[in-house]
Protein backbone atom coordinates (compact mmCIF):
# COMPACT_ATOMS: atom_id res chain seq x y z
CA UNK A 1 0.00 0.00 0.00
CA UNK A 2 1.37 3.37 -0.96
CA UNK A 3 2.06 5.89 1.73
CA UNK A 4 1.23 8.75 -0.65
CA UNK A 5 -0.73 11.52 1.09
CA UNK A 6 -2.57 14.45 -0.49
CA UNK A 7 -0.79 17.70 0.24
CA UNK A 8 -2.73 20.26 2.25
CA UNK A 9 -2.17 23.41 0.25
CA UNK A 10 -2.65 26.76 1.91
CA UNK A 11 -2.31 30.25 0.53
CA UNK A 12 -0.31 33.09 1.89
CA UNK A 13 -3.07 34.05 4.34
CA UNK A 14 -3.16 30.59 5.79
CA UNK A 15 -6.46 29.72 4.13
CA UNK A 16 -6.85 26.20 2.88
CA UNK A 17 -6.83 26.00 -0.88
CA UNK A 18 -8.86 23.21 -2.51
CA UNK A 19 -6.95 21.50 -5.28
CA UNK A 20 -8.38 22.20 -8.74
CA UNK A 21 -9.95 25.53 -7.71
CA UNK A 22 -8.30 28.71 -8.73
CA UNK A 23 -8.04 31.42 -6.17
CA UNK A 24 -10.64 34.19 -6.63
CA UNK A 25 -13.08 32.08 -8.73
CA UNK A 26 -16.51 30.75 -7.73
CA UNK A 27 -16.79 26.99 -7.63
CA UNK A 28 -18.12 25.36 -10.77
CA UNK A 29 -21.72 24.18 -10.27
CA UNK A 30 -22.05 20.49 -10.66
CA UNK A 31 -24.61 19.26 -13.21
CA UNK A 32 -28.07 18.55 -11.71
CA UNK A 33 -28.32 14.93 -10.77
CA UNK A 34 -30.96 12.72 -12.34
CA UNK A 35 -32.74 12.42 -9.00
CA UNK A 36 -33.06 16.17 -8.61
CA UNK A 37 -34.38 16.51 -12.15
CA UNK A 38 -37.03 13.87 -11.45
CA UNK A 39 -38.06 15.60 -8.23
CA UNK A 40 -38.44 18.90 -10.04
CA UNK A 41 -40.55 17.32 -12.77
CA UNK A 42 -42.77 15.72 -10.12
CA UNK A 43 -43.18 19.10 -8.44
CA UNK A 44 -44.26 20.81 -11.67
CA UNK A 45 -46.62 17.95 -12.50
CA UNK A 46 -48.14 18.17 -9.02
CA UNK A 47 -48.70 21.92 -9.38
CA UNK A 48 -50.34 21.52 -12.79
CA UNK A 49 -52.62 18.70 -11.61
CA UNK A 50 -53.56 20.62 -8.44
CA UNK A 51 -54.47 23.69 -10.50
CA UNK A 52 -56.58 21.63 -12.90
CA UNK A 53 -58.41 19.96 -10.01
CA UNK A 54 -59.08 23.37 -8.42
CA UNK A 55 -60.41 24.84 -11.68
CA UNK A 56 -62.64 21.80 -12.22
CA UNK A 57 -63.96 22.07 -8.65
CA UNK A 58 -64.80 25.78 -9.05
CA UNK A 59 -66.50 25.10 -12.38
CA UNK A 60 -68.62 22.29 -10.95
CA UNK A 61 -69.48 24.40 -7.90
CA UNK A 62 -70.60 27.35 -10.03
CA UNK A 63 -72.54 25.07 -12.36
CA UNK A 64 -74.26 23.45 -9.39
CA UNK A 65 -75.16 26.83 -7.88
CA UNK A 66 -76.63 28.08 -11.16
CA UNK A 67 -78.52 24.86 -11.80
CA UNK A 68 -79.84 24.04 -8.34
CA UNK A 69 -79.59 27.08 -6.05
CA UNK A 70 -79.95 30.41 -7.83
CA UNK A 71 -79.20 32.40 -10.91
CA UNK A 72 -79.16 35.99 -12.14
CA UNK A 73 -81.80 37.33 -14.50
CA UNK A 74 -82.61 40.73 -16.00
CA UNK A 75 -86.13 42.17 -16.28
CA UNK A 76 -87.18 43.19 -19.77
CA UNK A 77 -90.21 45.43 -20.17
CA UNK A 78 -92.60 47.04 -17.70
CA UNK A 79 -95.21 44.31 -17.16
CA UNK A 80 -94.26 44.07 -13.46
CA UNK A 81 -94.05 47.80 -12.80
CA UNK A 82 -93.91 49.31 -10.22
CA UNK A 83 -92.61 46.26 -8.33
CA UNK A 84 -89.99 45.58 -11.00
CA UNK A 85 -88.69 47.89 -13.69
CA UNK A 86 -87.04 47.35 -17.05
CA UNK A 87 -83.35 46.56 -16.53
CA UNK A 88 -83.63 45.38 -12.93
CA UNK A 89 -81.05 42.66 -12.18
CA UNK A 90 -82.51 39.94 -9.99
CA UNK A 91 -81.36 36.81 -8.22
CA UNK A 92 -83.79 33.93 -8.67
CA UNK A 93 -84.10 31.42 -5.84
CA UNK A 94 -84.23 27.97 -7.46
CA UNK A 95 -83.93 26.02 -4.22
CA UNK A 96 -87.10 26.90 -2.29
CA UNK A 97 -89.47 25.23 -4.72
CA UNK A 98 -87.57 21.98 -4.43
CA UNK A 99 -88.92 21.73 -0.89
CA UNK A 100 -92.23 23.53 -1.25
CA UNK A 101 -94.73 24.93 -3.71
CA UNK A 102 -95.20 28.49 -4.97
CA UNK A 103 -97.52 30.56 -2.83
CA UNK A 104 -100.03 33.23 -3.72
CA UNK A 105 -98.36 36.54 -4.64
CA UNK A 106 -94.93 34.95 -5.15
CA UNK A 107 -93.02 36.55 -8.02
CA UNK A 108 -91.95 33.64 -10.19
CA UNK A 109 -89.79 33.14 -13.27
CA UNK A 110 -91.10 30.51 -15.67
CA UNK A 111 -90.32 29.21 -19.14
CA UNK A 112 -92.46 30.42 -22.01
CA UNK A 113 -93.72 27.22 -23.61
CA UNK A 114 -93.73 28.41 -27.22
CA UNK A 115 -90.25 29.87 -27.48
CA UNK A 116 -86.98 28.25 -26.47
CA UNK A 117 -84.83 30.11 -23.93
CA UNK A 118 -87.60 32.63 -23.30
CA UNK A 119 -88.70 33.37 -19.73
CA UNK A 120 -91.51 35.36 -18.15
CA UNK A 121 -91.66 36.92 -14.70
CA UNK A 122 -95.11 37.34 -13.11
CA UNK A 123 -96.94 37.19 -9.80
CA UNK A 124 -98.88 34.10 -8.72
CA UNK A 125 -102.58 34.82 -8.25
CA UNK A 126 -104.40 31.49 -8.57
CA UNK A 127 -103.25 28.22 -7.00
CA UNK A 128 -103.78 24.61 -8.09
CA UNK A 129 -107.38 23.45 -7.82
CA UNK A 130 -108.82 26.97 -7.64
CA UNK A 131 -111.23 28.69 -10.00
CA UNK A 132 -110.21 32.15 -11.23
CA UNK A 133 -112.42 34.73 -12.90
CA UNK A 134 -112.05 38.44 -13.61
CA UNK A 135 -115.25 40.47 -13.44
CA UNK A 136 -115.33 44.24 -14.04
CA UNK A 137 -111.56 44.33 -13.64
CA UNK A 138 -111.50 42.55 -10.29
CA UNK A 139 -110.22 39.06 -9.46
CA UNK A 140 -112.43 36.39 -7.97
CA UNK A 141 -111.05 33.18 -6.51
CA UNK A 142 -113.61 30.39 -6.08
CA UNK A 143 -116.35 32.99 -6.42
CA UNK A 144 -114.95 35.34 -3.76
CA UNK A 145 -113.39 38.74 -4.40
CA UNK A 146 -109.61 38.64 -3.94
CA UNK A 147 -108.42 41.56 -1.86
CA UNK A 148 -104.93 42.35 -3.10
CA UNK A 149 -102.85 45.47 -3.55
CA UNK A 150 -100.22 44.48 -6.10
CA UNK A 151 -102.06 45.48 -9.26
CA UNK A 152 -101.45 49.10 -10.26
CA UNK A 153 -104.80 49.53 -12.03
CA UNK A 154 -108.23 47.99 -12.56
CA UNK A 155 -107.97 45.52 -15.42
CA UNK A 156 -109.53 46.66 -18.67
CA UNK A 157 -109.24 43.28 -20.39
CA UNK A 158 -110.09 40.03 -18.62
CA UNK A 159 -109.01 37.91 -21.56
CA UNK A 160 -109.70 34.21 -21.14
CA UNK A 161 -110.48 34.87 -17.46
CA UNK A 162 -113.74 36.58 -18.41
CA UNK A 163 -115.02 33.04 -17.99
CA UNK A 164 -114.14 30.80 -15.07
CA UNK A 165 -110.66 29.31 -15.38
CA UNK A 166 -110.34 26.05 -13.47
CA UNK A 167 -106.75 25.28 -12.49
CA UNK A 168 -105.45 21.73 -12.59
CA UNK A 169 -103.48 20.07 -9.75
CA UNK A 170 -100.17 21.51 -11.01
CA UNK A 171 -101.34 24.77 -12.59
CA UNK A 172 -101.01 28.41 -11.54
CA UNK A 173 -102.72 31.57 -12.73
CA UNK A 174 -100.29 34.49 -12.97
CA UNK A 175 -100.63 38.22 -13.62
CA UNK A 176 -98.23 41.10 -14.12
CA UNK A 177 -98.49 43.93 -11.59
CA UNK A 178 -98.86 46.36 -14.49
CA UNK A 179 -102.21 44.76 -15.26
CA UNK A 180 -103.05 46.63 -18.46
CA UNK A 181 -99.59 46.20 -20.02
CA UNK A 182 -98.91 42.56 -19.25
CA UNK A 183 -99.07 39.35 -21.23
CA UNK A 184 -99.98 36.77 -18.61
CA UNK A 185 -102.48 33.98 -17.86
CA UNK A 186 -105.28 36.03 -19.42
CA UNK A 187 -103.54 35.52 -22.76
CA UNK A 188 -104.17 32.11 -24.38
CA UNK A 189 -100.51 32.00 -25.47
CA UNK A 190 -99.41 32.10 -21.82
CA UNK A 191 -102.47 30.55 -20.16
CA UNK A 192 -102.09 28.52 -17.00
CA UNK A 193 -98.49 27.99 -15.90
CA UNK A 194 -97.52 24.38 -15.31
CA UNK A 195 -95.50 23.56 -12.21
CA UNK A 196 -92.73 22.11 -14.36
CA UNK A 197 -92.36 25.43 -16.22
CA UNK A 198 -91.43 27.32 -13.05
CA UNK A 199 -87.71 28.03 -12.67
CA UNK A 200 -87.78 29.72 -9.28
CA UNK A 201 -88.81 32.69 -7.17
CA UNK A 202 -87.34 36.15 -7.74
CA UNK A 203 -86.33 37.33 -4.30
CA UNK A 204 -83.74 40.12 -4.47
CA UNK A 205 -82.88 43.01 -6.79
CA UNK A 206 -79.12 43.59 -6.94
CA UNK A 207 -78.97 46.37 -9.56
CA UNK A 208 -79.51 49.30 -10.04
CA UNK A 209 -78.10 50.00 -6.61
CA UNK A 210 -80.82 52.51 -5.75
CA UNK A 211 -83.34 49.65 -6.13
CA UNK A 212 -81.28 47.11 -4.21
CA UNK A 213 -83.33 45.04 -1.78
CA UNK A 214 -85.54 42.03 -1.22
CA UNK A 215 -88.66 41.77 -3.35
CA UNK A 216 -92.02 42.00 -1.71
CA UNK A 217 -93.57 38.63 -0.96
CA UNK A 218 -96.38 37.99 1.52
Amino acid sequence: MSGRRRADVTDADGQREIPGRRKGRSPVREPMSGRRRRNRRRYYAYEIISTLIYVAFVYLLCTGVVRFVGQKTVVEGSSMSPSLEDGDNLIVDKLSYRFGDPGRYDIIVFRYQYKEDSYYIKRVIGLPGETVQIVDGYIYINGELLSEEFGNAVMENAGRASQEVVLGPDEYFVLGDNRNLSSDSRDPLVANVQREQIVGKAFICIYPFDRFGFLRHP
